[in-house]
């Protein structure tokens, strides 16, 4: 049996027609099932639904064979472990620092300087800003990001950004790309060797399925 680790929403869907290249269809919708451990057309396959930034600790340990999760998450996680065979070219974005739109970045991070940072990426943002030259406090926050700034919690953020949309709408601004985002193949080294053939043939159809 071959398990691969998701996250429900954007990376599933994105990751359907992956699966479909592999031969493998989806027996339920995640989003009308209250199922953790999904099958697939596939007896010899199935899916085991985690948050996002669990995927790399069930592929890590061995609770999954095989998962898809974000750069950012990898990151953050430290990708021990882990074979990185692919990237997936999906569920791109990109990480970015964003700022109330009349605060002065520039001068706020001259070199030497001190600056509050609200994020939840504290390994991506505190490499960053010391790669700057600047202190940073880190502030950890789990959700509404682009709170911080408009109540002075933190004078920058340090998170995903796709359209830019939802930064506009509470006028912040976004003044620095950190890096590109997208999700990644990861693969238990141990699983690797144990089921060496099953796990290729799917590396190998995702791979023709993105080349295509």
């Amino acid at each position: 049996m071959i398990t691969l680790a998701l996250s429900k929403g954007r990376i599933f869907d994105e990751t359907l027609p992956l699966l479909k290249a592999a031969g493998i269809e989806v027996s339920e919708d995640p989003e009308k099932s209250r199922k953790l451990i999904i099958g697939t057309s596939n007896p010899e396959v199935r899916l085991v639904l985690v948050r996002a930034t669990d995927v790399p600790t069930y592929v890590q340990y061995g609770g999954a064979d095989l998962g898809i999760t974000g750069k950012d998450t990898l990151y953050e996680h430290g990708g021990a472990g882990m074979y990185q065979p692919l990237d997936l070219k999906i569920a791109r974005c990109r990480m970015s620092v964003a700022v109330r739109a009349d605060f002065d970045y520039e001068a706020a991070v001259k070199q030497g300087s001190r600056i509050r940072v609200a994020t939840k990426f504290t390994t991506i943002a505190s490499e960053h800003f010391a790669n700057k030259g600047v202190h940073v406090d880190l502030i950890k926050l789990y959700g509404s990001m682009e709170l911080a700034p408009l109540t002075g919690l933190a004078d920058a953020i340090v998170d995903l950004v796709s359209t830019g949309s939802t930064l506009k709408a509470n006028h912040l601004v976004e003044v620095e790309k950190i890096m590109e985002i997208s999700s990644r193949l990861v693969v238990n080294q141990a699983a690797l060797k144990l089921k060496r053939e099953p796990i290729r043939n799917i590396i190998d159809s995702f791979a023709k399925a993105i080349a295509s």
